[in-house]
């Protein structure tokens, strides 16, 4: 199987939430080498990032990503991505062996719907998008959102993928993820079915949703800034 080497250039569009969780919740799937950074006391700050990554990119794929949380290891701070999951096999190898990223295969369905409600378990919506994530029978996530209606073009130094610190066999690697992208904020909601195998993460309704636009994004090529001292080793 062949991939891209590092960096990786990739165009197209994105949502991002921003949620609390709880730090109780994501100790058992961070290495102890890592600090949880705490934004309040208890929570960390985590969420989910969708994107669609199209023309113009090294690889065309979807990709969700969950970060159970910022963490910090010998003054560097990023995201710590507890799971993730794309839809082109190239990304998945290039993931796992170039950032130690666990990054697994799903289905992605992007719908968009502008006169009909969504109906959901206990009432309709009336967001105009939805993406559904899938393994197989069982759904990871389903997010419906609306697009901005007003955006700005900038650099995106505060989403949680910006810096990253992750394993591989036995190191700790940190890497930059180099945003910029047409942003605004929208309302959303978030489904976590009890299926998912983050559900026991606990996300709740996002309390802040950016919308990426004309979205490009560089993945660079990962530093080794330490080892991991303990038993505990994070597959990649």
């Amino acid at each position: 199987m062949t991939y891209p080497t590092p960096p990786w250039t990739l165009q197209g569009y994105a949502i991002q939430t921003l949620q609390l969780i709880d730090i109780e919740r994501v100790r058992s799937l961070i290495p102890p080498e890592f600090d949880i950074v705490s934004l309040l006391p208890g929570k960390t700050l985590g969420g989910v990032y969708l994107s669609l990554y199209g023309s113009g990119s090294v690889l065309e794929y979807s990709e969700l990503i969950v970060v159970a949380g910022r963490v910090r290891y010998s003054g560097k701070t990023g995201g710590w991505i507890s799971h993730i999951y794309v839809d082109n096999h190239d990304s998945v190898a290039g993931g796992r062996e170039i950032w130690g990223l666990p990054k697994e295969i799903a289905e992605f369905t992007w719908e968009k719907c502008d006169h009909v409600a969504w109906p959901t378990a206990n009432r309709s919506t009336r967001y105009h998008h939805r993406v559904t994530v899938r393994q197989g029978e069982n759904t990871l996530c389903r997010f419906s959102y609306n697009h901005a209606k007003f955006g700005w073009q900038m650099p995106l130094p505060l989403t949680l993928n910006d810096n990253v610190l992750s394993t591989l066999s036995g190191n700790i690697l940190y890497f930059n993820g180099d945003f910029k992208s047409r942003l605004g904020l929208v309302a959303s909601q978030l489904e976590v079915p009890p299926e998912s195998p983050f559900a026991n993460l606990g996300l709740k309704q996002p309390w802040l949703t950016l919308d990426m636009d004309k979205l490009c994004l560089t993945a660079g090529e990962p530093q080794v800034v330490g080892q991991l001292n303990s038993s505990l080793m994070i597959q990649a």
